[in-house]
């Protein structure tokens, strides 16, 4: 079936437009097949709005009289009122709406119908991947290698090609391991520390079971991590009770005689619907317009995210911690190892990393900790914070991501090269995208698919000159040392970037953003390049101590 025949009315005459900051407009509507078009009565017949159909996330239809009312719900937080005069055409448009927005098929979205022409699908697609990681990273040469197990994906489906494992462990071991994993997601290298060449990995739970099922192998692999006089940490993202309940239905978690020199420690991480709904409540909390601080403050606190942003910032911090400061590896899992996993590792190697820091290290960073490493964009990202629909496997870890590097990136003003205007675009694209970076669930989907040969790479994009500049930061400075982001619940704050970006308030701060831009221009352009060569000391006095988390956490 044809795309068009799901438009069945493809244009509206006398439509009056009302959105965000700007007057109702009257003009002609059209759908399209990927996008809803309005354009006003001028003579030059300008466009003033090209919304992606997949930006939109619910429909709601209210009959006036012989007419009717649409109001759109995007994905973005972005909500548009459309009067249509005539109540048919009305239907038409929204079922139209309803149908084009929520296509399943991905060879059927936008992307691969997306045809820049400052574009080539030629090429290389994408920055970064674990060979190139692999190359430029000295210190892993002598006790790490790569492996290409996983290359016909047999071995975990949702792993790419090339993973970093431990030198000493063959392939095989590593099909053995990944037999007692979850999804056959076995312990990979994430991050080796540039100060002492400790690692961070990642992996989902191991299948132990109620038997207490042993995977020989699995321990063998994490013992060829450390040295025997070294101790590692186990960081797991479930409760005790939840790990211990998880070995009824086959899961588990690592047993210290099997693991003797690895210490295991839980930090509970909600995901899953816990966490989409606790995004639909800061939303509805957001939109209330009753204007009563209380009410408010409430609703902002019942909702729950910033006890989110709260532990994963403290995790990080804490694996952080165990790497720099008291210099031992970790692994990091919960149970699939696809989402607060992956988390995380991101959010430590912010913290530890400068070159995560940068543009290009960010953009690098995001590819190989997400992107490739198989978190499933097109299940968890199919509906924001509107959609009526039930909740099947939406879960905002991403977004959940970018507000903890947006909160690091408030505290530490300096030390980031891109700035939130970065992090509010990441927002907008891996919901509804022209590009094929956030498409498929994993790196086999999009290979099957053809994505990389007929889809262009978001993260290409960004890096071209022209486009890279609108987001940088104009105050930023390089610096080699860790960053400790406070948690505080009074240092987290609601990121009005985003959540209220449709209001006046976020406006402001908009023109603002873009003053200290210019002023920052003008400066260096008066100085000259040579003087702008500044020590690290300024970020040396702003950075905040990290409090130490030990004593929350069960070790066992």
């Amino acid at each position: 079936m044809e795309l068009s025949e799901h438009i069945k009315t493809a244009n509206v005459e006398d439509v009056t437009l009302i959105r965000p900051f700007h007057p109702s407009l009257k003009g002609t509507l059209c759908v399209t097949s990927h996008h809803l078009l309005f354009s006003d009565r001028k003579e030059d017949g300008s466009r003033q709005l090209l919304v992606l159909l997949r930006n939109i996330d619910a429909i709601e239809k209210r009959a006036l009289g012989s007419s009717g009312t649409v109001t759109i719900k995007c994905k973005d937080l972005l909500v548009l009122q459309l009067e249509i005069p005539g109540m048919e055409e009305c239907l038409n448009i929204a079922s139209s709406i309803e149908t084009l927005s929520s296509l399943e098929s991905v060879t059927e979205m936008y992307p691969f119908f997306y045809r820049p022409s400052h574009l080539s699908l030629k090429g290389p697609w994408g920055l970064s991947s674990a060979d190139q990681y692999y190359k430029e990273t000295e210190r892993l040469w002598d006790r790490w290698r790569i492996s290409n197990a996983n290359s016909d994906y047999s071995v975990c489906p949702s792993y790419p090609r090339a993973v970093i494992v431990p030198r000493e462990v063959d392939d095989d071991m590593l099909v053995r391991s990944a037999r007692f994993r979850h999804g056959g997601r076995f312990p990979v290298l994430s991050y080796c520390h540039h100060r002492n060449q400790m690692v961070i990995m990642r992996s989902s739970q191991p299948l132990t079971g109620a038997n207490r099922k042993r995977c020989k192998e699995d321990e063998l692999l994490l013992q060829a991590v450390i040295d025997s006089s070294e101790l590692g940490y186990i960081m797991d993202l479930r409760s005790a009770q939840q790990a211990q309940q998880a070995r009824m239905t086959g899961g588990g978690f690592e047993s210290k005689s099997c693991y003797n020199h690895w210490k295991r420690l839980h930090r509970l991480h909600e995901r899953g619907k816990v966490l989409q709904e606790s995004l639909i409540k800061l939303v509805e909390a957001c939109a209330d317009s009753s204007h009563s601080v209380d009410r408010w403050l409430s609703k902002l606190e019942n909702s729950k995210w910033l006890s989110h942003v709260h532990i994963a910032l403290s995790t990080a911090g804490l694996i952080a911690e165990c790497v720099e400061r008291d210099g031992h590896s970790v692994l990091v899992h919960g149970s699939e190892g696809t989402d607060s996993t992956l988390l995380v590792t991101s959010l430590a190697q912010l913290i530890l990393d400068p070159a995560s820091r940068t543009v290009y290290g960010f953009l690098c960073l995001l590819e190989r900790e997400w992107i490739q490493a198989g978190h499933p964009f097109q299940q968890r990202c199919a509906h924001s914070a509107h959609s009526h629909t039930r909740l099947k496997h939406e879960c905002p870890s991403f977004l959940l991501l970018l507000d903890c590097v947006w909160q690091i990136w408030r505290q530490f003003p300096l030390a980031l090269e891109f700035s939130e205007a970065l992090l509010l675009r990441l927002t907008r694209e891996v919901y509804a995208s022209d590009y094929g970076t956030f498409l498929c669930n994993s790196e086999q989907e999009r290979c099957a698919l053809g994505v990389k040969e007929n889809t262009y790479c978001f993260f290409q994009s960004l890096l071209k000159p022209e486009i890279e500049e609108k987001y940088l930061n104009p105050l930023y400075e390089h610096t080699d040392l860790a960053i400790w982001p406070s948690v505080h619940p009074q240092s987290l704050q609601l990121w009005t970037g985003l959540f209220l970006r449709w209001t006046e308030y976020s406006q402001n701060m908009e023109e603002a953003r873009d003053e200290i831009w210019n002023i920052k221009k003008e400066h260096r352009e008066r100085i000259g390049p040579d003087q702008n060569n500044h020590t690290n000391s300024i970020h040396c006095e702003t950075f905040t101590p990290f409090e130490n988390l030990m004593d929350e956490l069960t070790i066992l």
